[in-house]
This record gives structure tokens, sequence and C-alpha cells, in this order.
């Protein structure tokens, strides 16, 4: 599991004696094969914080199709509260171009190239779960084809199937 902390926030809570300071903790968790997970942990002390959040987020994990096991399947759009993300696949080489939170989300789920551009905020809670609504609606082309009962080759306009052929002499014509 590769665990990534994103952000620490420091909070008081103001009592008769003075403050009491407590950490809240955020953490990406993913297997570097497609699965991911985001969880929030707060506690009296940082390590017991970073603990919490890392439970949550192995709890709260999902799976995302990876074309070749490097970049996205298709580009994608999110958006919580202000937080509007955008995820584009890119070709072989690339790198992951993302801020901060995103850079994260996509080192622990095993993506090599992707192409991401946060607009709004900088909020990390927001962008993650941006981010994580995007990658909610990826999907791959086998799963595309299995739910419309096609081949994958025909979705891909691959395999030389007939219709295309007398589509393409229907034109000529």
């Amino acid at each position: 599991m590769i665990e990534k902390l994103v952000h620490i926030n420091r909070v008081s809570k103001t009592v008769k004696g003075g403050k009491r300071f407590g950490f809240a903790a955020l953490v990406v968790v993913g297997d570097g094969k497609g699965r991911v997970g985001f969880g929030h942990g707060k506690a009296r002390e940082v390590p017991e914080a970073i603990s919490k959040a890392t439970a949550a987020a192995k709890k709260a994990m999902v799976r995302v199709p990876l074309k070749d096991g490097r970049t996205l399947h298709h580009d994608g759009n999110g958006h919580f509260g202000a937080g509007r993300v955008t995820l584009r696949s890119a070709p072989q080489g690339t790198g992951i171009i993302a801020g901060g939170p995103m850079r994260a989300i996509f080192e622990s789920l095993g993506v090599a190239d992707v192409v991401t551009k946060s607009v709004g905020t900088s909020n990390p809670y927001n962008m993650i779960r941006a981010t994580f609504e995007a990658l909610g609606e990826q999907t791959s082309p086998k799963s595309v084809a299995q739910r419309r009962g096609k081949k994958i080759a025909d979705l891909l306009g691959r395999g030389g199937s007939q219709t295309a052929e007398a589509d393409a002499a229907a034109v000529v014509e």
C-alpha cells in the first residue's frame, strides 16, 4: 500500500483553562494498481490522527480502470464545492502533471501519465473530493462493450467490421 499524507491542520478548542489543540489529517492510500481511497482523521496527537485517516482511507477505496496500467481511458471532469478539476489521459512519457493533492492521488493510484487542471479552489479536501468524482466516472471499453452487448473491437472501430466498410463505400459513391 502506498500512503501519502496530503494535509495536516491544527485546530484549537477554547476551554475554561485556555486552548486545547488537536490535529486533523487528510491521507490518500492506494495500491499502485488501480485502487485508491482517501480518509480524514482527527485526534489530539499527529501520529494518531494520521493512523485514523489511513484506516478510513483503506475502508473507502475505489477501483479505477487504467489504460495499459499507466493512464486514464478518457478525459473527465469533476466538481465538489468550489473545486473543479479536469483530468486528461496522456501519451507515454508525459508524467504526472498535477498539483498537490491530485498528484498524491495519481501516485498512489499507479497512474504514470496524466494531465490535470484544478480551477476554483486550492482547498485540499474539495480538490480531492472533486478528483474522486471525476475518477468515479471513468469506464473501460471492456465494461462499456459488456453493457451494450458488443465486442470491444466494434466500439473502438477496429477489427474491420463490415458495417464500417459499407458506410465508407456509401460515402465514396
